[in-house]
């Protein structure tokens, strides 16, 4: 995945719950750096990536052959 990448993100301590956000970046400290939006503003948000889920908004193409997986 490049970023920054548009993302859907589940978080149980924020209750945030598929939200759409920017992931600017993978901090090694164990944190998400992203921006979501709270009201009608955007905030850079650290969220922590234990207990955070981030999803692509864009389903995997099933039909490609040969899938490598970058682990």
């Amino acid at each position: 995945m490049e970023l920054p990448a548009e993302v859907l993100i589940h978080n149980e301590l924020l209750n945030i719950k598929g939200a759409r956000g920017i992931l600017l970046q993978v901090n090694p400290d164990g944190y998400y750096e992203m921006n979501l939006t709270f009201g009608e503003r955007v905030h850079r948000t650290l969220l922590p990536i234990q207990g955070t889920v981030v999803i692509s908004p864009q389903p995997e193409d099933t039909t490609r052959q040969n899938l490598e997986i970058e682990r």
